[in-house]
């Protein structure tokens, strides 16, 4: 690995680019990454800092081994918070360089090209520069096909919330003027992986922007991050950006989810009164398995990014079924003075239902998912 004085007139030296690089179990990619880094920034006042989700192989420790050698690598390691997105943001706000560039650490990325994206910023004529495989010369590399038409179908969808003619809004490989980070940096959702299309999309005016080829690489070390629900967390990303404004998609989805979970009680409460049951007997199973199945889809999916695992789960399933109870109760008992006004039932049924469900939507996401400890 290149010593961390060389090309560097002073250790303490103003920064004029900061790479940040997310990072879950990542640590045999780090000195490979900050080696390539040294080779093709020479001459420029760079650093690197690598935001770690709390890996469990080691991935922060080699981060700091490195740094205690090399004044321009960085380490912020998160406790109890995950989200490339989110990791991308705090390292950017992090960092005082006036450029910023956002790559992975699994080296996929073509880091040759970052002196030619760091001069389209220097000329001025762009706000960000981006690696695209979408454009002539560019490439998915050994991806599938099916992976290949996800990353087509991200493309078109994008249209719905962005202006600009990006080719490939789920790069994540890309480099922004730190204004054009801080003109959209309160309106980001920062939800899953796609750190850039969430960029244009919450920013004020469409961005100057500047597409680079580049051919995606074979991973060599380590696991893909990228599983099924990478689609999933892209969706909600381009539902925030749509509604979010008006409610948010959180909730929306817990509602969504809530009207599964009546379905869920009244099949079971159908099943048990064929088994046999009595009406009080089946109720309460068909409350339970509500219950479950509304906890466990809303694990998967609404706070994904907040998922309850091993035993955390169990006490997750009961700060839910607790107030979710407590939701019923007052349910049934708005519901009731709405009618004893002299409304019509479906009126009052209505407001109970609306007042239920922003009381689970409230505990959940205070108690049941609130903490990631």
């Amino acid at each position: 690995m290149a010593s961390g004085s060389e090309g560097s007139a002073h250790p303490w030296a103003p920064r004029e680019l900061a790479l940040v690089v997310p990072t879950l179990n990542e640590r045999a990619n780090v000195p490979v990454l900050v080696g390539l880094l040294h080779e093709v920034l020479q001459g420029v006042e760079w650093e690197v800092l690598f935001v770690d989700d709390d890996s469990r192989d080691g991935t922060a420790g080699e981060v700091r081994r490195i740094a205690q050698t090399d004044p321009r690598v960085r380490c912020l390691q998160r406790i109890g918070r995950r989200g490339l997105a989110s990791a991308c943001i705090e390292g950017i706000l992090a960092t005082s360089a006036p450029i910023v560039g956002v790559m992975d650490a699994d080296l996929q990325h073509d880091e040759s090209l970052l002196p030619h994206m760091l001069q389209a910023l220097r000329d001025g004529d762009v706000d960000i520069a981006v690696a695209s495989r979408h454009v002539e010369g560019g490439s998915m590399g050994d991806f599938d096909k099916k992976r290949v038409a996800i990353s087509d179908f991200a493309a078109r969808l994008s249209r719905l919330i962005v202006a600009s003619d990006l080719t490939d809004p789920m790069s994540g490989f890309f480099m922004l003027r730190r204004a054009a980070f801080d003109a959209a940096v309160r309106n980001l959702s920062g939800q899953g992986f796609k750190i850039l299309l969430d960029i244009f999309a919450s920013s004020p005016k469409p961005p100057r922007f500047q597409e680079f080829p580049f051919r995606f690489r074979t991973r060599q070390f380590g696991e893909s991050k990228l599983d099924s629900m990478v689609v999933w967390e892209y969706l909600m990303l381009i539902a925030d950006k749509l509604v979010g404004h008006i409610v948010p998609v959180r909730f929306v989805l817990f509602a969504l989810i809530g009207g599964v979970g009546v379905g869920v009680n009244l099949l079971v409460l159908r099943l048990a009164l064929a088994a046999g049951l009595h009406i009080t007997g089946a109720g309460i199973w068909a409350t339970l398995a509500a219950m479950v199945s509304n906890f466990l889809l809303n694990n998967q999916f609404t706070y994904r990014d907040r998922r309850l695992k091993r035993w955390k789960l169990l006490r997750g399933l009961v700060t839910f079924s607790v107030g979710c109870s407590i939701g019923a109760v007052a349910n049934v008992g708005i519901a009731a003075q709405v009618y004893g006004q002299g409304n019509s039932w479906w009126l009052a049924g209505l407001a109970g239902a609306l007042i239920g469900a922003v009381w689970n939507y409230a505990i959940a996401s205070t108690y049941t998912w609130g903490k990631t400890k």
